[in-house]
């Protein structure tokens, strides 16, 4: 790993640098705001993606060979081989075909898989776009939640199967699962993935599994891919993943689906080309580079996440409750005693300049939640954690000396 990716490189990460970024993260956090909000780690780019980048635009940047993925194009057996070596099992690299994001990869898939009024079993809180891109599409979304036990969050495999079977809920035809899951950084066991296999073969569903977050599972859990189950279950299972967020690549555009049911695969083959767009030659060299080159970078990460994860136990401001993520780089925070409201996000972005995601926008589960992202510098972690302490404090002042009521 080159000297300026070193871990102290990517531990020192220059905040006065970071809030003149352009992208989403901190061109809309606004002067003075720390951005801890959208999914997007601080960390430069790692070094073999930068090199494989400049290598292509140095050669052909025309169009690229890749009209016929029916051998999985130009990615199917990196993925292969790389889902081997972390996971233990090699799926088919020619079922992979290739999306510039995964709510296109989950839309063109619930597009010929489905019909409008279907139902969509899925998990509750979950990022906004999924629940956006179902009901956008004239599906339903069948929410189930994902509720704090006594080992960390958990699902009630008897309430998902009541919800599938109720007639009144419509035709329930896929169960979309989020696994490592986003927000609340929980790595499904094994058992937990068969009692949902079991609910697949029983109601004879299509799973989307949505597994971006797998790389980013911190030891000893370890992620299991849910095709991996057995013959039976990968072959109704779609699943999806980018490097978008263990090698932050968001504004790259390139996902992968990996198809197992042949019927949906050739409907997705069928609708190519014009309808669902391509991904661009660069999209896919940067990814490429990712996963047969960037381990040593995510290594480097993985190891500041994880002490990062440790430092938000120990600095987290009183009163807030947090489950320490098993995987992700994004922090699930119960602020429900602060008395703050239903939506903690404009107390802490007007009153501590810290922007975070506001827990509501993830649907049921969400009131009095906040997701913070610990994907920088424990300097800049540092600095969040304390001006969200301070802006309590503060609070807990004016409270006391009778110029705020515990209810504003």
């Amino acid at each position: 790993m080159n000297a300026d990716t070193s871990l102290a490189a990517l531990d020192s990460l220059d905040l006065s640098r970071l809030s003149q970024r352009d992208g989403e993260k901190w061109a809309t956090a606004g002067d003075g705001m720390l951005a801890s909000w959208v999914a997007d780690m601080d960390f430069p780019t790692a070094p073999a993606i930068r090199q494989a980048l400049l290598r292509r635009a140095d050669g052909d940047l025309g169009y690229p060979p890749w009209f016929d993925e029916s051998r999985g194009g130009p990615l199917g057996e990196v993925f292969a081989e790389r889902t081997r070596h972390r996971y233990g099992h090699r799926p088919d690299p020619t079922h992979v075909r290739l999306f510039t994001d995964i709510n296109q990869a989950m839309l063109a898939t619930l597009q010929v898989a489905t019909d409008p009024g279907d139902a969509v079993l899925l998990h509750t809180p979950v990022c906004p776009p999924f629940v956006d891109v179902i009901e956008r599409i004239g599906r339903r979304a069948l929410t189930v939640p994902i509720q704090e036990g006594e080992g960390g969050w958990e699902f009630d495999p008897a309430l998902m199967e009541r919800t599938a079977a109720d007639e009144g809920s419509g035709r329930c035809r896929v169960l979309f699962l989020v696994n490592p899951h986003n927000p609340t950084g929980r790595v499904f066991r094994r058992e937990e993935l068969e009692s949902l296999a079991e609910l697949v073969l029983k109601f004879n569903l299509l799973v989307i599994s949505d597994e971006v977050h797998a790389d980013l599972t911190h030891a000893p859990h370890q992620h299991i891919p849910f095709a991996s189950l057995s013959p039976e279950i990968a072959a109704r299972t779609v699943t999806l993943t980018s490097g978008s967020k263990a090698f932050n690549l968001a504004g790259i555009r390139c996902a992968l689906a990996h198809i197992g049911p042949q019927a949906v695969r050739d409907a997705v083959d069928a609708q190519r080309g014009l309808l669902f767009g391509q991904v661009g030659v660069l999209a896919v060299e940067a990814l490429k580079a990712a996963w047969t080159s960037g381990d040593a970078w995510l290594d480097e990460v993985l190891a500041i996440l994880d002490r990062n994860r440790r430092l938000l136990a120990e600095r987290l401001p009183e009163r807030i409750r947090c489950r320490t993520p098993e995987a992700t780089f994004l922090a699930w925070l119960d602020c429900r005693q602060l008395g703050i409201g239903p939506d903690p996000m404009p107390f802490f972005r007007d009153e501590a300049k810290v922007l975070l995601f506001s827990g509501p926008a993830f649907g049921a589960g969400g009131d009095g939640f906040v997701r913070l992202n610990f994907g920088t510098s424990p300097q800049v972690l540092e600095e969040t954690l304390e001006r969200m302490s301070a802006a309590l404090r503060r609070r807990t002042s004016e409270t006391t000396s009778g110029s705020l009521t515990p209810s504003e």
